[in-house]
């Protein structure tokens, strides 16, 4: 039923449970996967003045998360029998919703998965859930998990 599916990450613990069902969606389907991470320069630019890092930092930081995260992600799909083939992508300077659609589109994939609860604290008092923007603008279906 599904093809190409895109699996995005914040590399919060609501991702690492959209991940195992990403996989377990692809192995059953025969799908190829694509896990994206966004760094998102936008919770920093709505705070920065109080962050003692500096942008550069917080993009540095953030990079190194994504990394992390993908990482994690590319070990679970080793573990599996056989193992499942990933493609990984790192988007910037868009907003987290903005790179999970446009990439959806880019990749033609025709499933998005995210987990319900990602961010947190101010980012997500700011930008409201990711999740529910996905939902309400995506073309493609998407699965939330929790």
């Amino acid at each position: 039923m599904f093809k190409r599916i895109l699996l995005a990450t914040d590399g919060s613990p609501a991702s690492d449970h959209a991940a195992e069902m990403a996989v377990s969606l692809a192995r059953l389907h025969g799908a190829s996967l694509t896990s994206l991470y966004v760094v998102d320069p936008y919770p920093y630019l709505g705070i920065g003045e109080t962050n003692p890092m500096g942008f550069e930092a917080y993009m540095n930081a953030a990079r190194e998360h994504a990394t992390g995260s993908l990482s994690r992600l590319a070990a679970l799909c080793e573990r599996q029998q056989p193992p499942l083939a990933l493609e990984q992508r790192i988007v910037e300077d868009v907003s987290a919703v903005e790179g999970i659609l446009r990439t959806a589109k880019d990749e033609g994939c025709d499933l998005i998965v995210v987990g319900s609860h990602g961010r947190s604290g101010l980012s997500r008092l700011m930008l409201g859930s990711v999740a529910s923007k996905i939902v309400a603008h995506s073309t493609v279906p998407v699965l939330v998990t929790r």
